[in-house]
């Protein structure tokens, strides 16, 4: 899938009024990182999600059928960070927001992976990319 302009009737600023579901904290042991130990001992990596999907019909019949279904979309999630080692946590973001869109009937996705074991020699809470991303094939 390639992340172009959106040919939707949503912009940017109107997502802040779109349905969403948020997923938080979803949890995994990963193997990505620059330094080989991390590539090695692994660390945990986190995941919050909100996908945009207008879940009306869903609402109205209460049919998950109709929705997202967000035990699947964890199940991706975990399969993608604990899946092929990457350097980069901006790639783990990106491949996790691709596959989710092509996967799942959602308009768009924003992401964030934190790395809270990161290899920093100052105390640190966390390190976390965030990315938005949307699904052009809707």
């Amino acid at each position: 899938m390639h992340v172009h302009e959106s040919s939707s009737d949503f912009t940017r600023r109107d997502y802040s009024r779109a349905d969403r579901i948020t997923l938080t904290g979803v949890g995994s042991v990963g193997y990505h990182g620059v330094l080989n130990t991390e590539k090695q001992t692994g660390q945990p990596f986190f995941v919050d999600i909100t996908m945009f999907t207008d879940f009306a019909q869903a609402a109205s019949t209460d049919d998950v059928a109709h929705t997202v279904n967000y035990a699947e979309v964890a199940e991706v999630i975990r399969e993608i960070v604990t899946g092929d080692s990457l350097d980069l946590i901006e790639t783990l973001a990106e491949n996790i927001a691709q596959t989710v869109l092509e996967r799942f009937p959602l308009d768009a996705v924003e992401l964030t992976v934190h790395k809270p074991n990161a290899p920093i020699e100052v105390t640190f809470a966390d390190v976390a990319v965030t990315i938005f991303r949307e699904n052009h094939a809707r």
